[in-house]
């Protein structure tokens, strides 16, 4: 208990860069994933073919992996000097916008066929049936996998910490070193992690009432 009271400052901050690398990543893998999403179901091959490079290389490559190469290639590669708030982003959000593409691909295929083919038939493009016609639709459907995989990131944004980003696994690894008891260290911050967790959840069931269709 005087672990969280001696260190409430520490304790908050890591809470906050918790909540940042996991708001940070979301935001990114959302707009990557339906970005390949929209890839994948391109009638250009090109596309197709670089949205399912995109999903097997990511999806199946471990995320340590990757924390390795934005942490110690990226900088001597491309961009020299990035914070490590900016690298874990990268990681996180490119990781998971593989998992996002296919919660995305899976929900257009659930929007019947002849609602694309009615949009081309009014001289619709392929974006504008996509954004206005299938992707609206698709939303309902996608909203209970997306809940799943940012928590599921909330959860991987710990690997952060082990790469030196001030966040809650940091914070318990640096009072793990200072001689305090592991057990109320992982207490609190299990408990921040349910917090973010719940929060997750509540937002994506009241998206889901307010979206869900009267049976």
């Amino acid at each position: 208990m005087n672990v969280l009271l001696d260190y409430l400052p520490q304790f908050r901050d890591g809470f906050l860069g918790t909540l940042a690398i996991t708001a940070s990543s979301a935001l990114l893998a959302l707009v990557l994933g339906v970005l390949i999403a929209g890839f994948r179901v391109s009638p250009i091959p090109p596309l197709r073919a670089f949205g399912t490079a995109w999903v097997t290389v990511l999806r199946n490559t471990p995320l340590t992996l990757l924390f390795l190469v934005a942490f110690f290639v990226v900088p001597q590669v491309l961009f020299q000097g990035a914070s490590p708030y900016v690298l874990a982003t990268l990681a996180l959000g490119f990781y998971t916008s593989s998992f996002v593409c296919e919660a995305v691909r899976s929900g257009i295929n659930t929007v019947p066929l002849g609602q694309a083919e009615a949009a081309r038939s009014l001289g619709m493009t392929f974006s504008q049936t996509l954004g206005q016609i299938v992707l609206p639709q698709a939303t309902r459907t996608v909203l209970p996998p997306l809940s799943s995989i940012f928590i599921a990131l909330t959860k991987n944004s710990a690997i952060a910490g082990a790469f030196g980003y001030g966040e809650l696994f940091n914070l318990s690894k640096l009072l793990n070193d200072k001689g305090y008891a592991i057990a109320w260290i992982f207490l609190w911050t299990a408990l921040a992690y349910l917090i973010i967790t719940f929060a997750i959840s509540a937002v994506f069931r009241l998206l889901e009432r307010r979206m869900g269709v009267a049976r």
